[in-house]
């Protein structure tokens, strides 16, 4: 009997150590793969979060491994449920050898869907399926990566000359950078990121998210503060991969705008990058026609549009995150006046169910 015919599905909350070491031998085998399909960042969403992961695995009629899907039972009170390839990622889905593998995990996602009473399965990269319950999602998001530049005078150059304005006033300033991963570097990240969320309207994801894949990435993620007189006014938490740095959760607060510290912050990455080896930056997907989007293309880069996919059950809807939907308007506007403090406490209980 062809194995690929005959998915297989596990459920972790710790990987068996047989397990283990053979997804990590696939992911750092298989070019297409990203952090987010890694063991490292699932069990980190996992230990942080409480979402078990569900694996969703293909091989073939020797046993070998052809293919493997992470998802995560995302579980909400507010936003329903969903089966989430990956949590809490802007990458991930299905992870194959080939097309007829990627069929045959994706049938495997939507049985593990209807095993569990699951009403939807989202895929956020890799090979996006066709067939009975699966739709493509276009239009809303966009990728924003380049090569990194050869030092920083031919990166300056690369960015264009209104940005390029600004990147130098910055350089200028009395503005200073840290880089690390220790305590105190997460303290003062957390709070910069919580209170900028905080007036964007958003609930700010739990501390401990942010520990755990600190913890989970080693030296393949760090910590880059801007400060104004040793204040933290800006911050980001990136991840390293494969040579290209990903600046993932970062955020300033109201004085980093006055004070170009944004732009001295990610110069300062593309240059941090770089001497860690690093050869392309990847600036992240922003939502198309908002601010973060044309932020990215004053820096130079060309958007490239992004499909996703989602599997429905029959008879059902998708949950709606989307911060800008009509439906949250209100509740948006509700949080930017909230306390920071209290912002802190609620927000985590809600962004714990948007994965």
């Amino acid at each position: 009997m062809n194995a690929l015919a005959d998915p297989a599905m596990k459920a972790f909350a710790g990987t068996p150590l047989s397990d283990a070491a053979e997804w990590d031998a696939y992911v750092a085998a298989h070019p297409q793969a990203t952090p987010f399909h890694s063991r490292a960042w699932c069990e980190a969403i996992t230990r942080a979060t409480g979402h078990r992961c569900h694996l969703v695995t293909a091989r073939d009629a020797r046993g070998g491994l052809t293919g493997l899907l992470p998802l995560h039972h995302i579980r909400s009170p507010l936003f329903g449920q969903a089966l989430v390839g990956s949590g809490f990622a802007v990458g991930g889905g299905i992870l194959a050898d080939d097309r007829a593998v990627a069929a045959t995990l994706a049938s495997g996602a939507a049985e593990m869907a209807r095993a569990l009473g699951v009403p939807s399965v989202e895929l956020r990269g890799g090979p996006l399926p066709e067939g009975e319950g699966w739709m493509r999602d276009e239009g809303v998001y966009a990728g924003f990566a380049r090569d990194l530049a050869g030092d920083d005078d031919a990166e300056l150059l690369a960015i264009p000359r209104k940005q390029r304005a600004e990147v130098r006033k910055a350089r200028a300033s009395a503005l200073t950078v840290t880089i690390g991963r220790d305590d105190a570097e997460r303290d003062d990240h957390y709070r910069v990121y919580a209170t900028s969320v905080r007036n964007l309207g958003t609930p700010v994801f739990p501390k401990s998210l942010f520990d755990a894949v600190l913890d989970a990435f080693g030296e393949g993620a760090d910590i880059l503060t801007v400060r104004d007189g040793g204040r933290p006014i800006a911050s980001v938490l990136s991840l390293y991969w494969r040579g290209v740095v990903m600046p993932y959760w970062g955020g300033g607060l109201a004085d980093a705008r006055r004070l170009r510290a944004n732009e001295l912050m990610y110069f300062a990455l593309m240059s941090h990058a770089r001497a860690r080896q690093c050869i392309a930056f990847d600036f992240g997907r922003s939502k198309v026609g908002t601010g973060p989007c044309y932020y990215k293309k004053n820096w130079g880069f060309e958007p490239q549009p992004l499909a996703y996919a989602r599997w429905l059950a029959p008879g059902r809807r998708a949950r709606d995150t989307n911060p800008n939907s009509a439906k949250y308007r209100m509740q948006v506007d509700l949080w930017k006046r909230l306390p920071l403090w209290a912002a802190n406490r609620i927000g985590p209980l809600i962004a714990r169910g948007l994965g």
